[in-house]
This record gives structure tokens, sequence and C-alpha cells, in this order.
């Protein structure tokens, strides 16, 4: 079973721009938090979400053509690689995502860059964003426009949940995280 060290590790291996770094690691904190939402293991999942962008920063035209081969070399297990290819479903990958982890990692991708946005507006960060907060910014299409809101819509409907109970479930499982992803605030 792929362990947190392990993802870490082989992620380092290809991905150094900090900001993507920044990325596996909200993707990480928010898939802990959605494992403890479904009583899974927690680190499992994180190490799931740390991997997930594996090949981004060297193929990002190719994202997800470069994982499988060389993470089933290194020993990760086929289902841990089937996990991360789903999330890219729809858009560079035809792995459907089936399980609550493929689900979560499919939803959680997007939502956490929305997320850290409204943490980067607030003067204490991560510390005090309220769910209400970030529906307000969630419907303004125009406030982190690069995040696809209609994935994260199909992710939460394929999780059968809300997008503002998955939002809350994410923005505590990063609450702990904000001093590594730079989301303390002005005044944190």
């Amino acid at each position: 079973m792929l362990t947190l060290e392990r993802a870490k590790t082989l992620n380092a291996t290809m991905v150094t721009e900090e900001h993507l770094i920044h990325h596996a690691l909200s993707v990480s904190a928010a898939m802990g938090a959605m494992a403890e939402h479904f009583g899974e293991d927690k680190e499992h999942w994180m190490a799931i979400g740390y991997l997930h962008d594996y090949d981004y920063e060297k193929y990002p035209d190719e994202h997800l053509r470069h994982t499988a081969e060389p993470l089933l070399a290194a020993g990760v297990e086929p289902d841990e690689v089937r996990a991360i290819l789903s999330h890219g479903y729809g858009i560079c990958s035809d792995v459907e995502p089936i399980t609550n982890m493929e689900k979560s990692l499919f939803t959680v991708d997007e939502l956490t860059g929305i997320i850290g946005a409204c943490a980067r507006m607030r003067p204490h960060g991560l510390a005090d964003l309220e769910v209400s907060s970030f529906m307000k910014k969630f419907k303004d299409k125009k406030f982190a426009a690069k995040c696809d809101r209609e994935l994260i819509q199909r992710g939460c409907e394929m999780l059968g949940m809300e997008v503002r109970d998955v939002a809350a479930i994410c923005i505590e499982g990063m609450r702990p995280f904000a001093a590594e992803l730079g989301l303390e605030g002005t005044e944190g």
C-alpha cells in the first residue's frame, strides 16, 4: 500500500515547481479529510492525493500519459494507479471514477484551487474561512476562473454530496497545513 512518505519521494523525482508541490499538499490534505468522512485509511488517501499530478510538470500537454508505467514499475499498486488516472476522467483520461477515493480525487483536485484562492484573499487565510464565504466565491465564475466548477459539481454528484458539504470537509482538512501551503493570511 502506498504510504505518504513513498508518495512524496516518488513525486519529488518529477515535481520541482513550488506551486505544484503546494497543489499536491492541498489535494493530499483534502483527500485525508475525505477519507475520514468515508471511514477509510487517511494516510493512504493522502498519498494518492499527493501523487495525483506525478507527470504534470514534465508533460502538461500529455498529463496522465506518463504516469501508469513508471508508477507501476516503482511498485505502486494497480488500483492506486487507477485512482490517480481517474482524476482526469473526461479531460485527459477515460478511467471513470468508481470508488469513493476516485470520486473524491476527481472532485477535490479543482475544489482545493478555489479554497486556496479564497484563503489568499483573507487576512487570516484558512484559519477563519467559512463555507458561506467559499460558496459566494464559488458562485462567482470570475473568481479563480481557471477552476472548473462544472467538474466540481459533477464530482459532487458522483459522491452524492453537495458542494458546500465537500468544501467544508476539505477546508477543515487543509487548515492544519495552512503554514506549509502559504495560506496563513497576512495576519495569520
